[in-house]
C-alpha cells in the first residue's frame, strides 16, 4: 500500500531541538520536508541579536541532512502584533509574557500561512508537547514526555485549526536522549546552549531594554504600613516576587532581610515591598482571569483542575468560577506565592492542557 506524503515546512532555530526535528522528519516516509528560518526581530545595529549565528547553524543543519532551508522575515508582524502589546502591558504596570503571544500570532499563524504558500499541509516545530485526538475528534495538547522540558504552557493559547496543522517531532523525548542522538548525527549544534529568555532581548539585562522603549517614572517605595524605606526608577521595570534591584539596606528600622516587590500601585505610581521570601503579603489564594482562551472545550462551572502562574512552577490544585465566558474566578487549595498581573495562568488535566488566560489581579 503506497503511502500518501505530506508537504512539511519545519521551523528551524539553529538549535539542538529543531535540529534533531528535522532528523526524525527527515527519517519518516510520510514526509516530504522543507526548512524555513524564521527572523522575527530586526537585528539591525542590534548588537544582542543572534540572528546571523543561528541561521549559519540553521544552514549547516540543513546541509547535513540535505533539507532545502529558505527564510522568511516576520519581524513587521512581530513588531504589530507581539511587541507594541508588550510594551503596552510593561507601560500599564503589568508583566506580559510575549513568547505566548509570538507563539500564536507569528510561529503557529504567521509562519502556517507562509508554509500553506509554499504548498505545506503541516507545520512541524522542536517544542516539547505531544498532540493527539479525543474521542470527539479534537486535538488535545498535551505535555512533553520531559517535564522539566514541557512546553505546553507557551502553547495554551493555540487553536484547534492550528495544532491540527503542528507536528511536534521531539515532545516523546527526554532532552539527555535528544542531545546524545544529535551528537551521534554529528550535529554540530549537539551541545549548543538552550536559548533563555526573551529572544530580542538577548543576553543584555532586561531593564536595560526596557528603558529604551519605556520612559522611566520614578516613585517611591513603601511598606505596606505606608513607610517610605526607598526609591524606584518606575514601576514598570519590577515585577511581583523581585528581590534584586530595589536598593533599600541599611535602615536601621528594619532587620538586615531581604525585601520584595509585594504589589505594583499603578495610579499612585508606589512600589509595596516586604521582608521575607515567604512574607503572607507575597502568597495569595484567589486571582481573576481574563481573555480565557480553551483549546478544545471549556470546562464546567466549578471545575478542579490543576494550574500553573508562571512556567516554572509545580502544578497548583485549584477550582475554575466562570464570571462570564472570557472571565473566571480561580480559588488556589493552598495560597501561591508571587501571582504576577499580566503573566498567563494556564490549566491542566492531568497531561493535558486545557488552555488558560492572562492573570487581572490576586486577592487573598
Amino acid at each position: 500500500m503506497s503511502i500518501e506524503v505530506q508537504q512539511v515546512v519545519l521551523g528551524v532555530s539553529g538549535g539542538v531541538d529543531s535540529a534533531v526535528a528535522a532528523h526524525i522528519l527527515k527519517q519518516s516516509e510520510e514526509y516530504n520536508v522543507q526548512a524555513v528560518f524564521m527572523q522575527n526581530w530586526d537585528e539591525e545595529g542590534d548588537d544582542y541579536c543572534t540572528a546571523v549565528e543561528d541561521f549559519r547553524d540553521a544552514s549547516g543543519i540543513c546541509d547535513l541532512l540535505n533539507i532545502p532551508l529558505s527564510s522568511v522575515n516576520f519581524s513587521e508582524d512581530y513588531w504589530r502584533n507581539v511587541f507594541a502589546e508588550f510594551l503596552e502591558e510593561y507601560t500599564s504596570g503589568r508583566t506580559p509574557n510575549p513568547d505566548i503571544l509570538c507563539n500564536k500570532e507569528i510561529k503557529f499563524k504567521a509562519f502556517l500561512d507562509h508554509a500553506k504558500s509554499l504548498g505545506a499541509s503541516k507545520i512541524a516545530t522542536g517544542h516539547y508537547v505531544q498532540t493527539d485526538y479525543a474521542a470527539d475528534g479534537r486535538v488535545r495538547l498535551l505535555r512533553g514526555a520531559d517535564q522539566n522540558k514541557d512546553q505546553s504552557y507557551f502553547l495554551h493559547t493555540l487553536s484547534q485549526k492550528q495544532l491540527a496543522h503542528a507536528l511536534f517531532p521531539v515532545g516523546k523525548l527526554q532532552k539527555t536522549d535528544l542531545r546524545d542522538l544529535a551528537q551521534d548525527l554529528n550535529l554540530q549544534v549537539h551541545d549548543k546552549k538552550d536559548s533563555t529568555g526573551i529572544c530580542f532581548i538577548g543576553e543584555r539585562k532586561f531593564a536595560d531594554f526596557l528603558a529604551e522603549y519605556v520612559a522611566a517614572k520614578p516613585g517611591v517605595i513603601k511598606t505596606p504600613d505606608g513607610d517610605v524605606v526607598g526609591n524606584h526608577n518606575g514601576i514598570a521595570f519590577y515585577t511581583i516576587g523581585q528581590r534584586q534591584g530595589l536598593g533599600i539596606g541599611g535602615n536601621a528600622n528594619y532587620p538586615a532581610e531581604p525585601w520584595y516587590v509585594a504589589d505594583k500601585l499603578v495610579d499612585s505610581n508606589e512600589l509595596i515591598a516586604v521582608q521575607g521570601h515567604d512574607h503572607p503579603r507575597l502568597h495569595k489564594n484567589t486571582l481573576q482571569a481574563v481573555k480565557l482562551h480553551w483549546i478544545r472545550q471549556s470546562p464546567s462551572d466549578g471545575f478542579k483542575c490543576t494550574a500553573k502562574t508562571r512556567y516554572r512552577q509545580q502544578d497548583q490544585e485549584c477550582t475554575i468560577h466562570f464570571k462570564s465566558d472570557t472571565r473566571a474566578v480561580v480559588d488556589f487549595d493552598h495560597s501561591v506565592r508571587a501571582i504576577t498581573p499580566g503573566q498567563s495562568i494556564v490549566f491542566y488535566d492531568g497531561d493535558e492542557c486545557l488552555g488558560g488566560g492572562i492573570i487581572e489581579k490576586a486577592s487573598d
